[in-house]
């Protein structure tokens, strides 16, 4: 192939020859399309670049036989680990490596006095204490455990995990007055809503209900909020406590009357307890925020109205997001509010605060919507704020926390890209999309990168592009094709069918018949129907499909046929034969094919007979169209006749399901090979004859 003036765009890493050691201007259009002078061949490519590629490198494998060396190993491993922490000594990963490898030895003394030393270096890191706590309960070491988790929580009591696991091993020891005696310390922190709601649940699963209220009253004095004293008096009432459920709500309005926000909760659920126990006059007050909104319509101005509006739907959205903060349906419709009301600062917090809900799991099928998040989010800076500076930073933070290894979106990569275009950097634009190829190639990718690059006039940044298109994804047809076409586009027809031949050299490929079709195509293009010819005997040689044989012969058939035909015809008119005998030979060849094709579903694949009839009614269409120079009887003395049969049927486990009709093909030679045949014919008459003599 030949290779351009220009180098590759360094940001994406190729590799190009220089044909030439003039360094040229970027022509803003193709204009010299003649071939270059040297050509390189896409093997001779694909060779170099396989052998350069240096041998991986594997450590011998070390069988251990004796008692000494092992003791070597152990001596040259421990030497490693405490070589590297003398390097890195802050690094935890070398401490849990260092441990867990003194544990698979069996030596829990070094093992315990790894995990000692790496507390001795930061205790605030959690992992070290969790790890050290699993350690011992896995080797069934108690109370070295229960001593872990004691000194974690006393030296970390704000690390929520390390009670919940601490717990959690005296749960699972049965040791329920212990696993109590760990939630009273914890509380006497007064953590947050999870610990308290954790102790009660504690409570409730061993049917201490007066112990669970006593948390409850703790809990709402700890945290007076609406949503503490609704969850109290929803025990209460689950308990089929009514006067105490009642009790806790009045309990809760007098003590949160005053703030505004909690208060309306408060009525809410209020009234919606008093409605479900039959109390019709008490869950009026659920109609309080309704009737403020009213009297704004009756009494207020259009912007006191819109406010109070506003306000009503974004205390929903408000409630909606903070039950379900993963709810991004809730999070569009409360961004869209908010962008009709078009203050910029409310837009940007709300944003903010949808995004920072990141989806639990690295599947994508949980961030296709959250990733809408992120593209509406730059789209607004570019185009409601026109803040390109903090537009480009959303993209930037999205690329960085999208898990590419795992998954990744090409639409983010291009939206990026084509901004920076918008903003007339094309160096920038290009390092987005050559990150993109680098990080989590696509075909979308590709595709973009490509049309951009050539309407820019980049054919040599294309080129190179293709070539890395097709490392990543050698079967892809769609690629080989458009990058044989770019070359003959160029007039570079012995690239392009060098292209196509390494083409179809590929092991693999996802659609192969649209790589050959392209190929043909290519060649017929080019009037050369030799190499037409020798592209469909190959084919041949790879499949015998019904299809190959068709286009083969209706090639044969077309094969010349062009502007010049017209020319022949005025030939044949004064009296040359010439044009007479090509349009002999065409025939003659297309017949050829038929034949071919028919001798091999006859003798190689006699089962396919609806294929070879097939076959048989284009061969007839086939001489039909050409004329006085076309034999019918050729074709109709070998086809088939349609007998409509039975078949017994099953179903999948084996039993009979009855019978089924199908279309049979007897063709002229069966008849001859099965001469029983007749007789069957004849009784098919007379069945048939004695049927209809009955009806009548």
């Amino acid at each position: 192939m030949a290779s351009s003036a220009k180098d590759a765009d360094p940001n994406l890493g190729f590799l190009t020859k220089r044909d030439t050691e003039v360094k040229l201007p970027r022509p803003t259009r193709v204009k010299n399309k003649t071939p270059a002078p040297i050509q390189i061949t896409a093997e001779q490519i694909l060779r170099e670049a396989r052998e350069r590629q240096e041998p991986e490198i594997r450590p011998p494998k070390q069988k251990i036989t004796d008692p000494t060396e092992l003791g070597d190993y152990r001596l040259r491993r421990r030497k490693e680990f405490e070589d590297k922490i003398r390097r890195a000594r802050w690094n935890t990963r070398v401490w849990v490596k260092y441990a867990e490898w003194e544990e698979n030895q069996k030596d829990f003394a070094r093992a315990r006095s790894v995990w000692e030393r790496s507390l001795e270096v930061d205790y605030r890191e959690r992992t070290i204490w969790l790890k050290y706590a699993e350690f011992e309960m896995r080797n069934r070491f108690v109370n070295h455990a229960r001593n872990v988790w004691d000194r974690a929580v006393s030296l970390l009591p704000r690390v929520d995990q390390l009670w919940y696991k601490y717990i959690h091993m005296e749960e699972m020891l049965g040791n329920v007055a212990g696993a109590r005696q760990v939630f009273e310390r914890w509380m006497d922190w007064q953590p947050d809503r999870e610990g308290w709601l954790s102790y009660i649940k504690f409570e409730l699963r061993y049917g201490e209900i007066d112990r669970a209220r006593q948390v409850f009253e703790r809990f709402v004095m700890c945290h007076p909020r609406a949503t503490a004293w609704i969850r109290y008096a929803k025990f209460e009432m689950k308990n089929g406590e009514i006067a105490r459920a009642r009790a806790v709500y009045e309990r809760a309005v007098d003590l949160l009357s005053g703030e505004e926000d909690e208060a309306e909760e408060l009525f809410v659920a209020f009234a919606e307890f008093e409605e479900k126990c039959k109390e019709i006059d008490r869950a009026r007050a659920e109609e309080l925020y309704k009737k403020y909104v009213a009297f704004e319509k009756q009494y207020g101005d259009r912007e006191g109205i819109e406010d109070a509006i506003v306000g009503k739907r974004r205390f929903q959205y408000e409630d909606e997001v903070r039950k379900n903060p993963l709810n991004y349906d809730s999070w569009f419709d409360y961004i869209r509010l908010e962008e009709n009301v078009g203050n910029k600062d409310m837009i940007r917090e709300v944003y903010e605060r949808a995004i920072s809900n990141v989806p639990p799991a690295e599947e994508k099928r949980y961030w296709q919507r959250y990733i809408y998040l992120w593209i509406n989010y730059a789209l607004f800076e570019e185009l409601g704020a026109e803040d390109m500076d903090r537009t480009r930073d959303v993209y930037r933070e999205c690329i960085k926390l999208i898990p590419h290894k795992k998954f990744s979106f090409a639409k983010i990569w291009l939206l990026a890209g084509q901004f920076e275009i918008r903003q007339k950097s094309l160096k920038a634009a290009r390092q987005m999309l050559g990150n993109a190829i680098g990080m989590a190639p696509k075909d979308k990718i590709f595709k973009k990168y490509i049309e951009i690059e050539l309407q820019l006039g980049n054919i040599d940044r294309c080129r190179t592009l293709y070539e890395k298109y097709l490392e990543w994804a050698p079967a892809n047809c769609y690629a080989w094709s458009k990058y044989a076409e770019l070359e003959r586009s160029l007039s570079e027809t012995e690239r392009a069918r060098g292209i196509f031949e390494l083409a179809i050299a590929q092991p693999t490929l996802d659609m192969p018949e649209l790589l050959w079709k392209a190929y043909i195509d290519f060649e017929i293009s080019e009037s050369e129907f030799e190499r037409t010819r020798q592209l469909y005997e190959r084919l041949l040689d790879r499949t015998k499909h019904l299809k190959v044989w068709i286009s083969y012969a209706k090639f044969e058939a077309s094969a010349g046929l062009d502007g010049s035909d017209r020319d022949g015809k005025e030939e044949l008119e004064n009296g040359d034969i010439s044009y007479q005998e090509q349009q002999i030979e065409r025939i003659q060849r297309c017949r050829s094919v038929f034949e071919r094709a028919f001798d091999y579903f006859r003798t190689s694949a006699p089962e396919l007979k609806e294929e070879r009839a097939m076959l048989l009614e284009e061969w007839l269409n086939t001489e039909t169209g050409f004329a006085d120079l076309g034999d019918v009887s050729l074709v109709q003395k070998k086809l088939p006749r349609k007998v409509k049969r039975k078949r017994a049927i099953s179903l999948e486990d084996g039993a009979p399901a009855g019978y089924e009709e199908y279309i049979d093909y007897i063709f002229p030679d069966e008849v001859a090979m099965a001469p029983n045949l007749k007789i069957l014919e004849a009784a098919y008459k007379w069945k048939k004859q004695k049927t209809g003599s009955d009806e009548d």
